[in-house]
């Protein structure tokens, strides 16, 4: 048999096969290199200058999203349609500082209604829109 004759080796391989780990080290090496320059570049970010004399913030206007995509401002409900003239009139009333949005959707309401409620304050000209948890 070809088995029997076969010589049995003692001593074992001791050398290790590097090929592929410096074949990962230098693909890792070319991606940082690439990447390295994206995350030093500064990114500018207005902050706006610190007002003189203390003004209290106005206070946010809260919205509701219900399930069935109902809007509800202070717990009235209100038409979407009406939503712009709505947040024009508080622009208008705060003056000089924009009021934040604070609204609270619900995970089961749909998202069309959602978007037009943001599409509709964004261009009423709210920049500080947050959602509720």
């Amino acid at each position: 048999m070809a088995f029997a004759q076969a010589e049995f080796r003692q001593d074992a391989i001791s050398e290790m096969n590097i090929t592929p780990l410096v074949d990962v080290m230098l693909v890792m090496l070319v991606i940082f290199m690439v990447t390295a320059p994206v995350f030093s570049q500064a990114i500018p970010l207005p902050l706006g200058h610190p007002v003189k004399g203390a003004v209290e913030p106005p206070p946010p206007i809260e919205l509701r999203i219900d399930a069935t995509g109902e809007v509800f401002l202070a717990g009235q409900p209100v038409p979407v349609s009406a939503l712009s003239s709505i947040f024009s009139a508080e622009i208008e009333r705060d003056g000089k500082q924009l009021p934040p949005l604070r609204i609270d959707a619900n995970g089961e309401a749909d998202y069309q209604i959602i978007a037009k409620v943001l599409a509709t304050a964004q261009n009423a000209g709210l920049r500080n829109i947050s959602f509720k948890r």
